[in-house]
């Protein structure tokens, strides 16, 4: 009756242990979903529990120690994680789950070849496991063979597998793509990732000019374009809508096609239901280039009429759907915002319109008047108000979407890529981003960061009203954009922060601003500086368009940036203009006005290098390569070092790391 007695209390036991494993399953499952970090963190904590009661009972269960370290490694404690796998596997070593694991410890380790080892052993153990296939997708893309994995990543979207981390990885993939013949299967996936809400489309720019430019043919001079197949392209429709393609073949696509449904609207006084969808998509793209796109003379003819025929429309009081037409070829060539009627727009609001005709109304007039709106709280205005409303400079560069990260605090990533201490830090730690440009990053970091306060500063006020708009829509509270005005005066009254993040440098024109001064008065013990070692917009077509620039004295009027562009894109077979050309900042005014007019002041990243190579002040606590791997810091301190005592030999200048410091007191 006792041995009995011990069997059923034993499958009791091993009842209530299976019971709490499925819970702990659970827990975990909850704390890798898109709920808030607080909630996410709490069944963590929960997860944490069920396993401890697990391994009291029986410390040696493979599943729960495999477990534990999946959390352990989320948290980013990568030495107990991995001890915990390896624990696991020699309980039992046929679980290709801690093979999958140990992938993924490899991989935030920054191992990826090892990484790519063990998924390769998870899927010889199961052949099913999507981990472990996603793994060797992740795997192969950092170690930079780009086409591998994405095949990889699109064979398990279609196996119907929706994961963020699926569909963010094949769309940086895809940017780096040699495309160069017409693929259907490209431009399905192009088409599928137009699609996908959660991406930041403007990232894929290069990858579907690339298709459009193969599927028109467009490097044959004698290749024809039917207006109506044109308008039936969903994927150049998407394309327009979504990104900017910086390539000057399809710029002429672009411009050819616009004038195409300029000339049939003279010829028939209105504009076909068929064509109204590549027209809206064509000038919502004329507005993300800044209308960068050159006109002929009968063109803007053309537009000055119907501008008159508007004013004249508005004036006696038609009803919307008589203009709608008119004002969709007005887009095409300006924003409406800078036209006589603006003003007789705003007696309608943005959902007073029809529901096609939002994006593009929202893009050229409300978004436009809610920025200028924005505008108005800075002292800064006033150096616009004796512009032209068409040279006011425009926000750069235009995003439209975050990039995808996976939600974390500022204070594990200090601890757990920069091995810092961080016991001793508040809840909430302030990053100054300096140079935010139009605040994608600032924005990701106030986005995913979540014990973080974001102030974002940038000389451009296009770009602090635009980030501001941008943000309030996306319902992120925990930034603010300021000009350099504001941001020396908060240093100034003592507020430190405790990590500064190195974008655009200031101009020259910024005299009074030293990102030095400013990142030794901001910073305390403890902080830290975040900052790249190379300064872009150096190609020998910037240069020269410079010379030019100072030779004629020019301005940065629209109508001088269009003939600067349209000048490089004349001669775009000269070798001077092909760096430049493969820019995408050259295909927006907004982006073409910063590099030639509002050049970086490399002398800034100079001052601030020599300022943190002083080892008693500031220690290097990690340096990156270009392609995101981890290099040894002590070289790259003694090159810093030499660079700062007046070696040109030994200089980091336009090597392209990224570097991290941490204030030492």
């Amino acid at each position: 009756m006792q041995a009995q007695h011990n069997i059923h209390a034993t499958d009791a036991q091993k009842a209530h242990i299976a019971r709490l494993l499925l819970q702990a399953n659970l827990a975990y499952g909850e704390s890798n979903t898109p709920v808030s970090l607080v909630q996410r963190i709490k069944a963590r904590h929960e997860c944490r529990g069920y396993l401890g009661e697990i391994l009291a009972q029986e410390p040696g269960n493979a599943n729960a120690l495999g477990l534990l370290g999946r959390v352990e490694l989320d948290d980013g404690h990568f030495e107990k994680a991995h001890t915990l796998f390896t624990d696991s596997l020699s309980q039992d070593p046929a679980q290709p789950q801690q093979f999958t694991n140990l992938g993924y410890w490899a991989i935030k380790s920054e191992r990826p070849a090892l990484a790519e080892q063990y998924f390769i052993q998870a899927l010889e153990m199961d052949r099913q496991s999507a981990a472990a296939f996603c793994g060797v997708a992740h795997a192969k893309r950092l170690q930079g063979q780009f086409d591998v994995a994405y095949l990889h990543y699109r064979k398990l979207l279609e196996l119907g597998l929706e994961w963020p981390s699926i569909y963010s990885g094949m769309l940086t993939c895809a940017e780096h793509l040699d495309v160069q013949k017409a693929d259907s299967k490209l431009a399905r996936d192009a088409i599928l990732l137009l699609c996908h809400d959660g991406l930041p489309h403007q990232e894929i720019g290069r990858f579907v000019a690339a298709i459009i430019r193969q599927q028109y043919d467009l490097e044959n001079p004698n290749a024809q374009v039917a207006l109506d197949a044109a308008s039936e392209d969903e994927l150049l429709i998407l394309a327009l809508e979504k990104t900017l393609m910086p390539d000057p073949a399809v710029e002429e696509l672009v411009t050819l096609l616009r004038r195409a449904i300029v000339a049939e609207v003279a010829q028939t006084v209105e504009l076909r239901d068929e064509l109204q969808p590549l027209a809206l998509a064509l000038a919502v793209y004329a507005d993300r280039t800044g209308y960068a796109l050159t006109a002929e003379d009968d063109e803007e003819r053309l537009v000055c009429a119907i501008n008159d025929s508007i004013c004249a429309q508005l004036a006696m009081g038609e009803e919307q759907d008589a203009m709608i037409g008119s004002l969709i070829i007005s887009a095409l060539y300006g924003a409406m915002f800078h036209q006589r009627f603006a003003v007789q727009l705003g007696r309608w609001n943005l959902v007073d319109w029809p529901v096609a005709l939002q994006t593009l109304m929202a893009a050229s007039y409300y978004n436009r008047a809610s920025e200028e709106a924005i505008k108005q709280n800075f002292d800064e205005k006033a150096e616009e108000l004796c512009l032209e409303k068409t040279d006011v400079p425009q926000a750069w560069p235009n995003w439209s979407k975050l990039a995808y990260r996976a939600e974390t605090s500022l204070k594990t990533m200090m601890a757990t890529e920069l091995g810092m201490n961080t016991e001793q830090l508040p809840d909430t730690l302030r990053i100054m981003v300096c140079g935010a440009q139009s605040g994608q990053r600032a924005m990701e970091l106030a986005h995913y960061l979540k014990d973080v306060e974001v102030i974002a500063v940038d000389e451009s006020l296009a770009n602090i009203a635009k980030a501001t708009r941008l943000a309030a829509e996306m319902d992120i509270h925990n930034i603010v954009f300021w000009p350099w005005s504001i941001a020396q005066r908060f240093v100034a009254d003592d507020h430190k922060v405790h990590w500064i993040e190195i974008g655009r440098l200031p101009s020259a024109k910024m005299d009074d601003v030293s990102l030095a001064a400013l990142v030794s008065s901001a910073t305390g013990n403890g902080a830290v500086v975040h900052m790249h070692t190379a300064v872009n917009e150096q190609t020998d077509g910037d240069k020269q368009i410079r010379r030019l620039i100072a030779q004629h004295n020019l301005k940065p009027t629209r109508t001088a940036l269009r003939q600067l562009r349209k000048m490089v894109l004349t001669n775009r077979q000269d070798p001077m203009w092909q760096a430049l050309l493969s820019e995408t900042d050259f295909y927006g005014l907004g982006g073409c006005r910063d590099r030639w007019f509002s050049e970086q002041d490399a002398s800034q990243l100079k001052e601030l290098m020599a300022m943190v190579s002083n080892e008693v002040e500031w220690k290097l606590v990690k340096a990156r390569d270009t392609d995101g791997q981890s290099l040894a810091t002590k070289p790259v301190q003694k090159q810093i070092q030499a660079e700062a005592l007046g070696s040109e030999v030994q200089s980091l200048m336009g090597q392209g790391l990224s570097v991290y410091f941490q204030r030492r007191r």
